[in-house]
């Protein structure tokens, strides 16, 4: 299968969670890279399109998402841009 991604992603095997309108599920990221990664859920009907990915070891790092494609019980998907990323001009 013919690689597509720009960033190669990093497996790994880390608990997380899927959380949108102050709902919470549990999921299991599976690969990740800068631009996105896939997860494992228990059933992919209840993941809305747009949420936020929580990591469970450090629930600081937080991604915007949206789904890319599902495929079973493994979604993959794309990290959105947040603006509070973009770096602030120095104050005068």
């Amino acid at each position: 299968m013919e690689e597509k991604r720009k960033h190669p992603r990093t497996e790994i095997d880390e608990p997380a969670y899927v959380s949108s309108g102050g709902s919470v599920m549990p999921c299991v990221v599976r690969n990740i890279s800068r631009e996105g990664a896939a997860i494992d859920v228990d059933n992919p009907a209840f993941v809305p399109q747009h949420f936020r990915l929580v990591m469970a070891k450090d629930p600081s790092v937080v991604h915007e998402c949206r789904v890319a494609w599902i495929q079973k019980n493994r979604i993959g998907l794309t990290f959105m841009e947040i603006a509070d990323t973009v770096a602030e001009p120095p104050a005068s």
